[in-house]
């Protein structure tokens, strides 16, 4: 699991964790919930809030000037900047509603998600996938842990996330459930903190902005795993070379990247950094976080020599202190993978997923 190191907007709760009360006054929970573990390292991140937290007050109050009393604000040069540099926490919800066209689905669809949640039976075995997998869902985090209290039991999140994948499963039964929609419901629901609002966002995400990625053969993932190969063999050709030399595919190295939208993979902030222009820009998104990524550890990945270290080193470089300073990390992001026309990238798409429908006729 990822080393949610990364700060939120208000850079903790200034509690005490008792076992480094000399060292931080940070309390060893996240103001997302997640629980900081015993190796966490207190030193980058203070270092690093001090100077996130004055980058924080500055969108913050540019983004209060940007809304005034509206509730959002059209798309467009200006707001792609503004997303890119980061939707304050109080607006991000709301932000991810309206860039996504989301908002647009659901008030043109009144009832529908307690329709859907109200809907018939799920199959036993869509049932079973959903019950598995509702406990695995952050088990560091203290909204998603079942709590026994004076012979009550508290459920937190989990019940408001059963409820939002049951009715996706219900809105479309052609992707049922898929591993790894927990953690994007899971995250949407700590965003959004509403069933409605993460059950729409949802829809979008698989309909729209990731089509293919949830389904029964992922060709959606598959494919952008190949062109995160061609891209990484045009720009950082050592580095391909040395992957295929341990005979390491890229879809063992990067699918959960994908998979779980980076959620389970870097800090949660850098996460939620990435998710703002997702929502906005789609899902070429996470080819440039994906590319970033290895070009910016490049000398790292060729010191990896077996198949082991390899792998080894793909999960080190997503918990390094790079990539808990979001703010720099989004800059490097957008700085490193330079110019990704959206013609270019659709004809390279396009190529990939012939090869992986042709190999999956094999």
């Amino acid at each position: 699991m990822a080393d949610r190191r990364a700060a939120g907007e208000e850079g903790g709760d200034g509690g005490t964790n008792s076992s480094t009360t000399s060292q931080s006054r940070l309390s060893d929970v996240d103001e997302y919930g997640f629980q900081r573990p015993p190796d966490f390292d207190y030193a980058t991140y203070e270092e690093f809030m001090s100077r996130y937290l004055t980058v924080l007050a500055r969108r913050a109050r540019k983004w209060a000037h940007l809304l005034g009393a509206r509730e959002t604000v059209g798309r467009g040069v200006k707001l792609k900047r503004y997303v890119r540099k980061g939707i304050p926490m109080k607006h991000r919800g709301k932000m991810w509603l309206e860039v996504s066209g989301a908002r647009q689905q659901m008030s043109l669809r009144p009832g529908y998600y307690r329709a859907m949640l109200a809907g018939a039976p799920l199959g036993e075995e869509v049932q079973e996938a959903i019950r598995v997998d509702l406990p695995r869902t952050f088990p560091d985090n203290i909204h998603f842990r079942q709590v026994t209290q004076d012979a009550q039991v508290t459920q937190g999140k989990l019940v408001s996330l059963n409820n939002v994948l049951s009715a996706f499963c219900r809105h479309n039964a052609g992707i049922g459930y898929c591993q790894g929609l927990n953690y994007i419901a899971g995250l949407l629901l700590l965003v959004t903190n509403d069933e409605e609002s993460s059950f729409w966002l949802l829809c979008v995400l698989t309909d729209s902005l990731l089509p293919d990625y949830y389904t029964s053969t992922m060709v959606g993932v598959l494919t952008d795993t190949r062109v995160m190969e061609a891209l990484v063999k045009e720009r950082c050709p050592l580095v391909w070379r040395h992957v295929e030399h341990y005979g390491l595919t890229w879809d063992l190295l990067v699918t959960k990247w994908f998979v779980c939208l980076f959620a389970e993979v870097l800090p949660i902030e850098t996460v939620l950094r990435i998710w703002d222009c997702l929502f906005y820009e789609g899902n070429k998104v996470l080819m440039r976080v994906a590319l970033a990524l290895v070009v910016t550890n490049e000398a790292e990945i060729l010191k990896a020599q077996d198949f082991g270290d390899i792998v080894k080193c793909f999960k080190k470089i997503t918990q390094d202190a790079n990539a808990i300073d979001c703010h720099s990390f989004m800059e490097t992001v957008f700085k490193v993978s330079g110019s990704f026309p959206r013609a270019r990238l659709a004809k390279l798409r396009d190529s990939c997923m012939e090869q992986v429908l042709a190999e999956s006729k094999k």
